[in-house]
């Protein structure tokens, strides 16, 4: 599997896998006026030119996607083709999404269904099940860890301090940690 940064074109593309597994998964808990709310808002140009994105891709085929607005401080679109779900792929994409983001909290509005995966990836609830414009969801944040302690001697590195950042990094690279060598 290869993650890659996508462009406006490649998000456009993967319009269909999102909706696919909105319908699946997700919409069972929306009204006809949420499911049509998501629609128009993942067809809207002014919000996809808000989206920086990654994909996860094998042989070509496009198997999930994670996009934040908000310079990366908002989860807006986490989707992953459900004939693939629990193989890591939704953890690959968020590993590659925290070693590129300088953000010290992450929040998304996670729609019901996916409120455990939230939380396996370190999410705490922070408010009540919402409605806005028939969707409905719940407020969820995760804050990077901060290591005052850190042992890196990479000081000038934009990951200093956030290990767990920077580990979820190196598991996508092939060298380790500068603290682990």
């Amino acid at each position: 599997m290869k993650i890659k940064h996508l462009k406006k074109k490649n998000i456009k593309e993967a319009l269909p896998l999102v909706w696919e597994v909105f319908c699946n998964y997700e919409a069972i808990n929306y009204e006809e006026a949420g499911k049509q709310a998501f629609y128009e808002a993942i067809h809207s140009e002014e919000y996809l030119d808000t989206l920086d994105a990654y994909g996860a891709y094998e042989d070509h085929e496009l198997l999930g996607i994670l996009a934040t607005r908000s310079e990366g401080s908002h989860i807006a679109l986490f989707f992953v083709d459900g004939a693939h779900h629990n193989q890591g792929i939704g953890r690959s994409l968020w590993n590659e999404l925290l070693s590129n983001n300088t953000q010290p909290k992450i929040t998304v509005h996670s729609s019901i269904y996916a409120v455990p995966v939230y939380e396996k990836l370190g999410f705490v609830r922070t408010g009540e099940i919402q409605t806005d414009g028939g969707i409905q969801f719940l407020p969820m944040e995760y804050t990077m860890k901060v290591n005052p302690d850190c042992p890196c001697k990479k000081i000038k590195c934009k990951r200093h301090g956030h290990c767990n950042e920077c580990k979820a990094r190196h598991t996508t690279s092939k060298k380790p940690p500068v603290c682990e060598r």
